[in-house]
C-alpha cells in the first residue's frame, strides 16, 4: 500500500505526538516513583519513632474494630493485637494470655463510644491483671484525615516506674504523718512539761502537762499569752536564756527552782536547739531526788557521827585510794594529823606514814608489802589481817569492799583482849588441874556437843584413850565409841539425851548404864552458866541388887505394855464399828432414805454427823497415841519431796485460813526429799497447822520454813511451824504438851487436845522429835527434826 505525502505527515505527526507523550508519562513516574520512595522512607521513619516512642496509639472504629502495633500487645501481656476492641478481655482457658480483665474492657468500651458520639476526651488508668504495668489511657475523636467517620484514637502510655515511685512517695508520707502525729502525741502525753519557741523566741506549742503545771486552761491562752513556766534568772528571762541557745547553737541544761502545780519544786531544764527553726525545752522535776540526796547527806552524817562513837577504828577510802573519812579512834590509834582526811591522804602513803610512826607490822620487803595492802581496792572478798606492832600492841585489821570500787577499814585493838585470854588460858588450866583431882569422872561439853575439858577418871570410866579424847571429838563419836564397851550398846543414846537436855534444854537429866564387863555406872548432866554442859559419871557397881529389883519391875511394866497392846487391838475395832454405823445411818437419814425431813430434823442429822467426825477423829487420835506409846503404830516410809508434802497440808486448810483471816508464809526449795509415812505425818504436821491456825487471832501470821541443812547437826531435815498469836505461858505449854488446855478466850475455849502428844509421838515414830516453844503474847514456835 503506498500513503500519500499527507498521509505520511500525519502518521509522522502522531508518532512525534505518542513519543512526547509516552517521554511525559515516563518523567512522570519516575517523579511518581521517587515521591513514593520518599513517603515509604518517611512511612519507616514515622514508625520506628512510633515503635521508640513513650505512647501507644491506638485506633478504634464505630464498628469496634481495632488498630494497634503488636508492641502493645507485649504491654497487655498478649501474643499478637485482635481484631477487635471485646477480644482484649483474655479468656480464662487461655493460662498464658493475661490482657484485660472484663470489668476494664467494659470502662474502656464506655468512654471510646462517649468519646466516638460527644467528642468528649477521656483518661483513665489500668493495671492488667497478672501484670505489673501501670497504663494510663488518654483517648479523643481520630483526625478526619487519620481516620474519617468517627474513629476515636487512644494513646497508651507506661507510667509504671512513676506509679511505683508515687506509691513509695506515698507510704513515706504516710509514715511520715503517722510517725509525727505519734511524736505529737508522745510529746503531749509526756509526763514533764516541753515547749517549743520559733525563731522570734516565743512560744509556739506546748503539751498538756506545760498547761497544767502553769493552771492554764488549755494550750491556746498559754501560747496567746505568752505564759512561762520558768521565772527569770540572772536578769535573764526564759525567752533571753533560749535565744543564747539559739544563737550558741549548743545545748544548756540547768537546775532551777519554779512553781509546779501551785508548790516550790526543783527543776532540771534543758534547752535544745533545731537548726534555724527555733529552739525546744523540757523540764524534769528532779526535787525528789534531791531530798534524797539531802536525806543521804544528812544520814552519812550521822552515820560518820555514830562511828565517831565507837571505841573501834573506822576509816573509808574511796574508788581513787584516797582517804575520805576516819573516826576518831582510827585518828587516834594511828596519830593521823587534822589535815589527813581534808587532804585526802593516799592509802599507800597511809601506809607510809604508819610505818614511820612503829604502826605496821615489821616486814623485810615493806613496799613490796605496800602493793599487795593496795591491791585490797581490786578484791571482791573481805580481808583480814592481823598486826603486831613493836611494844606488844596487836591490831586487828579488816578490810571491807563497798560497792563503789572504795574499801572501809576497821582497826581493833585487842591488846587487852589477847591478855584476858591469856589470863584465862591460865584460869582453864587451872580447872583442868583441879577436875583430875576429883574422884568423880568429868566431862564438859560445848553447845554444839563437842567434848571441850575432861579429867583423867572419865577416859577409864568409859573404857576411853586419851588419845581419842585429845581429839575432842563430837557427841556422836563419843557415843560410838562408848557403846562399844556396853552391854546394850543402844543405851549410848541416854548418855546423848543427858548431854543433849543440859547443853541446849539447860535442865538436868540423869541416867543408868551397864557396862560389858559387869560395872554399872550412873551419869547426870548439868547445865553450867557459860552455856556448856556438865556430864558427871559414878560407879555403882555395889547397888546391882537394887538394879535387879527394877529389872524386874521393867519385865512386868513389858507385861503390861503387851496386855494394853492386845486391848488397843480388840479397842480399835470397838471403837471405830459403832461410829461408823452411827455415821452411816445418819447419813441415810440426811439423804432422805427413811422419809423426807423437816429443817429441825435436818440441824439434828447434821449435828449429829459432825460430832461422829469430832468423836471420830478423837478416837483415831486415841488409838494412833497408844499404839505409838505400845510401839505397834505401823510406819511406812516412802520418800516425799517436803516442799510438796507441806503444801498439800497447807492447800488442805486454804478455806480455814482465809477465815480465820490469816496469812501463811511457806519458805523452802523444792528437791529436800525425806523418808516418812505420808499419812503419819500429815496428821502429826496437820495437827500442829490447826494448833497454830486456832491460836492465832484475826491477821495473824503463820509461817512454814524449811531449814538449811546444817552438817554439824544429827538431823537430816528440819522444818519450823510458827505464829504470832496468844502463846502459852510454861504452865500452859506443860498441860498442851499433855493434852490439856492450851490457851482461853473470853468467848471460846481452845483446846489441842490429843493434837501436841500425838504429833510428837507420831514425830518420834518416824525418829524425830519435836521441840515446842512459846511465850504468851508473842507466839508458839514447833520446830521438827527427821532424821
Amino acid at each position: 500500500m503506498e500513503f500519500s505525502p499527507l498521509a505520511l505527515v500525519v502518521i509522522g505527526l502522531l508518532l512525534a505526538a505518542w513519543t512526547v507523550a509516552a517521554a511525559v508519562m515516563i518523567v512522570r513516574a519516575s517523579a511518581k516513583t521517587k515521591r513514593t520512595k520518599a513517603l515509604q522512607i518517611s512511612l519507616k521513619r514515622m514508625q520506628r519513632m512510633l515503635d521508640q516512642a513513650p505512647a501507644i496509639p491506638m485506633l478504634v472504629r464505630v464498628d469496634g474494630r481495632i488498630e494497634a502495633p503488636d508492641r502493645l500487645a507485649r504491654w497487655l501481656g498478649l501474643d499478637a493485637m485482635p481484631n477487635y476492641l471485646s477480644e482484649l478481655a483474655a479468656d480464662d482457658d487461655d493460662a498464658g494470655q493475661h490482657g484485660l480483665s472484663e470489668k476494664q474492657v467494659n470502662s474502656l468500651t464506655e468512654k471510646i463510644r462517649l468519646t466516638q458520639k460527644s467528642a468528649a476526651p477521656f483518661q483513665m488508668a489500668i493495671t492488667p491483671p497478672g501484670s505489673g504495668r501501670s497504663l494510663a489511657l488518654q483517648g479523643a475523636l481520630a483526625d478526619p484525615q487519620v481516620s474519617p467517620g468517627g474513629a476515636a484514637l487512644v494513646w497508651v502510655f507506661d507510667f509504671s516506674e512513676s506509679e511505683d515511685e508515687l506509691s513509695r512517695l506515698r507510704q513515706a508520707a504516710a509514715q511520715a504523718e503517722g510517725d509525727f502525729a505519734a511524736l505529737v502525741g508522745l510529746i503531749e502525753a509526756a509526763p514533764v512539761p516541753m515547749w517549743f519557741r520559733g525563731r522570734n523566741m516565743r512560744l509556739q506549742l506546748v503539751n498538756q502537762a506545760y498547761v497544767d503545771a502553769v493552771g492554764a486552761e488549755d494550750a491556746a491562752a498559754v501560747i496567746a499569752e505568752q505564759i512561762e513556766l520558768l521565772e527569770a534568772e540572772a536578769g535573764a528571762s526564759p525567752a533571753q536564756q533560749a535565744l543564747a541557745v539559739f544563737e550558741g547553737e549548743a545545748a544548756a541544761e540547768r537546775t532551777m527552782t519554779a512553781t509546779l502545780h501551785g508548790a516550790r519544786r526543783t527543776l532540771r531544764v534543758s534547752n535544745q536547739p533545731l537548726g534555724k527553726e527555733g529552739v525546744t525545752g523540757y523540764a524534769i522535776d528532779i526535787e525528789e531526788q534531791q531530798q534524797v540526796l539531802r536525806e543521804f547527806r544528812a544520814f552519812r552524817e550521822a552515820q560518820r557521827e555514830m562511828l565517831d562513837q565507837l571505841s573501834v577504828g573506822v576509816a573509808q577510802f574511796d574508788d581513787s585510794e584516797q582517804l575520805t573519812f576516819a573516826n576518831r579512834p582510827f585518828r587516834r590509834l594511828f596519830e593521823l594529823p587534822d589535815g589527813a582526811v581534808r587532804n585526802n591522804t593516799p592509802f599507800e602513803r597511809f601506809l607510809s606514814e604508819a610505818r614511820e610512826k612503829g604502826l605496821t607490822p615489821e616486814v623485810r620487803d615493806f613496799p613490796e608489802w605496800r602493793r599487795e595492802h593496795a591491791a585490797w581496792f581490786d578484791s571482791p572478798d573481805m580481808q583480814e589481817e592481823a598486826w603486831p606492832l613493836p611494844g606488844g600492841t596487836h591490831l586487828r585489821i579488816v578490810a571491807q569492799p563497798m560497792p563503789d570500787g572504795g574499801i572501809v577499814l576497821v582497826a581493833e585493838d585487842r591488846t587487852e583482849s589477847l591478855a584476858l585470854s591469856a589470863t584465862r588460858d591460865t584460869l582453864l588450866r587451872t580447872r583442868t588441874a583441879t577436875l583430875d583431882s576429883l574422884f568423880e569422872a568429868l566431862a564438859i561439853f560445848a553447845p554444839d556437843g563437842s567434848v571441850q575439858l575432861w579429867n583423867r577418871s572419865f577416859a577409864g570410866t568409859w573404857g576411853l584413850s586419851g588419845e581419842f579424847l585429845d581429839t575432842h571429838p563430837s557427841a556422836d563419836a563419843l557415843l560410838e565409841a562408848i557403846g562399844k564397851n556396853l552391854t546394850r550398846p543402844g543405851d549410848a543414846k541416854q548418855i546423848g539425851a543427858v548431854v543433849r537436855a543440859a547443853t541446849l534444854d539447860r535442865k538436868e537429866k540423869e541416867g543408868r548404864v551397864q557396862l560389858s564387863d559387869g560395872r554399872s555406872l550412873r551419869f547426870a548432866g548439868v547445865p553450867l552458866p557459860d552455856g556448856n554442859g556438865l556430864l558427871t559419871v559414878l560407879d555403882i557397881t555395889d547397888s546391882q541388887k537394887a538394879e535387879r529389883a527394877l529389872r524386874e519391875r521393867a519385865v512386868a511394866l513389858e507385861e503390861a505394855d503387851a496386855v494394853k497392846a492386845r486391848f488397843l487391838a480388840n479397842m480399835s475395832y470397838e471403837f471405830r464399828t459403832p461410829l461408823t454405823t452411827i455415821g452411816g445411818y445418819a447419813e441415810l437419814l440426811k439423804s432422805g432414805a427413811a422419809g423426807e425431813l423437816n429443817e429441825g430434823a435436818g440441824e439434828y442429822i447434821d449435828s449429829i454427823l459432825t460430832a461422829a467426825a469430832r468423836l471420830t477423829e478423837q478416837v483415831e487420835n486415841v488409838l494412833d497415841l497408844s499404839q505409838s506409846e505400845a510401839g505397834l503404830l505401823p510406819i511406812t516410809k516412802e520418800q516425799t519431796d517436803l516442799l510438796g508434802f507441806l503444801t498439800k497440808l497447807v492447800r488442805e486448810r486454804e478455806t480455814a485460813i482465809i477465815k480465820a483471816q490469816l496469812g501463811l508464809d511457806l519458805k523452802g526449795k523444792r528437791g529436800r526429799m525425806v523418808d516418812l509415812d505420808p499419812r503419819q505425818m500429815s496428821r502429826a504436821v496437820g495437827n500442829l497447822i490447826d494448833n497454830a491456825i486456832n491460836g492465832t487471832p484475826a491477821d495473824g501470821h503463820i509461817t512454814i520454813e524449811i531449814l538449811k541443812s546444817d552438817p554439824a547437826s544429827e538431823w537430816g531435815t528440819s522444818f519450823v511451824i510458827s505464829d504470832n498469836g496468844a502463846g502459852m505461858n510454861a504452865d500452859e505449854l506443860e498441860r498442851a504438851l499433855d493434852g490439856g488446855r492450851s490457851a482461853e478466850d473470853s468467848d471460846t475455849e481452845k483446846r489441842t487436845g490429843l493434837g501436841i502428844p500425838l504429833a510428837r509421838q507420831l514425830i518420834a515414830a518416824h525418829g524425830g522429835l519435836l521441840e515446842i516453844s512459846s511465850q504468851e503474847g508473842v507466839g508458839t514456835t514447833a520446830i521438827i527434826h527427821l532424821p
